[in-house]
């Protein structure tokens, strides 16, 4: 946390994936009177925004000599499509400049992705620093709330480490989402998602939500008292790093086909209506 000059939390008013969580700017700014770090930096966005489109995480190194070396990346957040990945990874760039500006090393995280990059010989923070953190203004305690989110985490951190690296899914009204970096093996990921959880029951208590972001990890969870809402932005059921799970994918079909056969039975009963209208009309002639 020492290594950046503050990390900042966007206020929004929308829940979407581009809304700004945090940044991290690093205090040094970098020399560059022949523009060769300028070069590299904008030659490593290229690339990173054109590799969103194919992929959730990807990780590059630009540059020519060991002072104008810069190693970059990103990630998405695993449910979204790639799209939605690159709508939000292209995004970064640009906000890297405005928010940092030409830093030795900068990481903007949004709602759905994140950007860092950092330059050759850069000072190295443990997987475990905690980077950010969000506790929900209102608690709930004494409801049987803190139990049902603690076996939601439970199950969070076997679904990561079967997931490799994403998990997300409601257990009882409370939404949970789990992701770590991309390059992070299944154990050092499960160890990050547990570091990551038990800040959250501690740092947060009983708040009805948290966000807690790890240098190489990052969890979230939302607890709805009444039931899930449908227009909530609960996180996608998944079983895997960027795939809805098969019964999200079950449910919209059901869905369309239950929506069809409503369409076609009110059809019927709307002929049926019409039917019985003109044949009264024609008897009282």
């Amino acid at each position: 946390m020492a290594l950046f000059s503050d990390l900042e939390l966007a206020k929004s008013s929308s829940p979407d994936y581009t809304n700004l969580i945090y940044k991290g700017c690093a205090r040094q700014q970098f020399s560059d009177p022949s523009g060769l770090y300028s070069q590299s930096l904008s030659a490593m966005f290229g690339s990173l925004v054109s590799q969103s489109t194919k992929t959730r995480f990807y990780k590059t190194t630009t540059g020519t000599t060991s002072q104008t070396t810069i190693t970059g990346l990103f990630q998405c957040r695993g449910d979204l499509s790639n799209n939605d990945c690159y709508n939000c990874v292209s995004r970064l760039p640009v906000l890297s400049g405005k928010l940092c500006g030409k830093t030795i090393a900068a990481r903007v995280q949004l709602s759905g992705c994140y950007l860092l990059y950092e330059v050759a010989g850069f000072a190295q923070i443990s997987g475990m620093e905690m980077l950010f953190k969000t506790c929900g203004k209102n608690n709930i305690a004494g409801t049987g709330f803190e139990e049902r989110r603690d076996t939601a985490f439970g199950v969070m951190q076997n679904g990561v480490v079967s997931g490799h690296g994403f998990y997300a899914t409601t257990y009882e009204s409370v939404s949970v989402l789990g992701q770590c970096e991309g390059d992070v093996g299944d154990s050092d990921c499960s160890g990050c998602i547990k570091n990551a959880l038990e800040k959250a029951q501690v740092e947060c208590g009983s708040s009805i939500s948290a966000q807690i972001y790890l240098h190489k990890c990052f969890i979230a969870y939302s607890y709805y008292p009444n039931g899930v809402p449908r227009s909530s932005s609960s996180y996608h059921s998944s079983g895997s790093s960027g795939s809805s799970s098969s019964s999200g994918t079950t449910g919209k079909t059901v869905a369309i086909i239950v929506g069809g056969t409503a369409g076609v039975g009110f059809l019927v009963i709307c002929l049926l209506f019409v039917k019985n209208l003109m044949k009264k009309k024609y008897d009282d002639y």
